[in-house]
């Protein structure tokens, strides 16, 4: 089988080097970057087989690569590569269109296997974490394991069920009590919100939800 061309993208220097001595024996390694930015550009320049993804790169994280260049070429894979092991992280990144994820823990020769059953169009999750992905798809159905609505993907899973509770017309003290935390938590979620879906107040906040079906 023909190596594929796998592209890296992760901000530590040192954690690039350390996939690189891991997998360069096994794949081509056709280039890298540590930026968002970057890793757009080079990504739709080079055109890889496989992306390795680190999912909490800064300015606008793993999720802003992906919808950029899916939205340019379906023909590149990603395989996310983390730290994180957060059911959230894991499920929107697999909305978001990675084909797999796997933790950092993982070895060099399971990530080489990783890659090499993603480019040839297999799902790969580390253990553990393919249970967040089943559990998503027992909730909500296949249509949860596909891209969703960009913005509502961008919402953490706290600032989707404030969303909605707000927007059935709860008062603020009422969320609190129904989500277990302060008033002020809920302001502080309504802000971030209104700011990530660029609304002004609350009532263009419920007729957003309405067009969505999000009550």
């Amino acid at each position: 089988m023909t190596q594929p061309r796998v592209f890296l993208v992760d901000d530590h220097e040192l954690v690039r080097f350390g996939i690189r001595s891991a997998i360069e024996d096994a794949v081509d390694i056709v280039g890298e970057a540590d930026e968002v930015d970057a890793a757009i550009e080079l990504i739709l320049e080079r055109v890889p087989d496989v992306v390795l993804l680190d999912v909490h790169i800064p300015h606008g994280g793993g999720r802003a690569i992906l919808h950029a260049v899916r939205s340019a070429t379906e023909s590149v894979r990603f395989l996310a590569l983390s730290v994180s092991d957060s059911p959230d992280d894991v499920i929107s990144t697999v909305r978001a269109g990675a084909r797999g994820y796997v933790t950092k823990s993982i070895s060099g020769g399971e990530l080489v296997d990783a890659i090499y059953r993603v480019q040839a169009g297999d799902a790969v999750f580390s253990p553990r974490l393919a249970g967040f992905v089943l559990d998503a798809f027992a909730r909500t159905g296949e249509e949860s394991l596909v891209p969703l609505d960009d913005d509502l993907d961008q919402l953490t899973t706290r600032e989707r069920e404030t969303l909605r509770l707000i927007a059935r017309g709860y008062p603020y003290r009422d969320v609190a009590v129904s989500m277990g935390i302060s008033v002020k938590t809920v302001e502080s979620h309504v802000s971030s919100v209104l700011r990530k879906l660029q609304l002004s107040n609350r009532h263009q906040l419920s007729v957003w939800a309405a067009d969505r079906d999000l009550r």
